[in-house]
């Protein structure tokens, strides 16, 4: 597969890791590490289903109060690699996630490479930085995007 530490992620069985255990296992990762992953398709897809199933488990009711929104993330796959799409549905105290596009028009678009995604979601990145330095796309609610930490327990590694 590649490097050792991206061994040791695929033999991860990830419904035994934390949050904050994965935050520590992805600042440890080198950018070669991520490379490698993002690469390996089926890794690629259960290290992403795995980051939005936990959405679920990590949404905060009580900050997002009566927001009613559509996120659609795109994390943008490396060559030869597909992009892929999934969607959080915030609406009436419940964040649903849901793997691909709808046909629903997102209230912001979040467009993203592997290394960022993973960053970010770990506590890894500031979402800020990725976006003043271009690795984060925004299309849509801006002022929505900047608040989208709020709104979910993002471990820190």
């Amino acid at each position: 597969m590649g490097t050792d530490k991206a061994e040791g992620i695929a033999g991860l069985d990830f419904s035994s890791v934390t949050p904050e255990e994965f935050a520590r296992i992805v600042k440890g990762l080198s950018g070669k590490d991520i490379s490698t992953i993002a690469t390996d398709a089926p890794l690629r897809g259960r290290v992403l289903r795995e980051v939005f199933a936990r959405m679920e488990r990590q949404f905060r009711p009580d900050a997002a109060g009566t927001l009613k929104a559509l996120i659609r993330w795109q994390v943008t796959g490396s060559e030869g690699v597909e992009d892929a799409v999934y969607e959080t549905d915030i609406a009436e105290g419940a964040c649903a996630v849901r793997a691909g596009r709808s046909e629903a028009e997102p209230r912001v678009t979040l467009v993203m490479g592997d290394a960022e995604f993973l960053k970010l979601v770990s506590g890894n990145a500031n979402p800020v930085t990725l976006f003043m330095t271009r690795k984060l796309k925004v299309v849509g609610d801006v002022a929505l995007a900047a608040g989208l930490t709020r709104y979910f327990d993002i471990p820190k590694a």
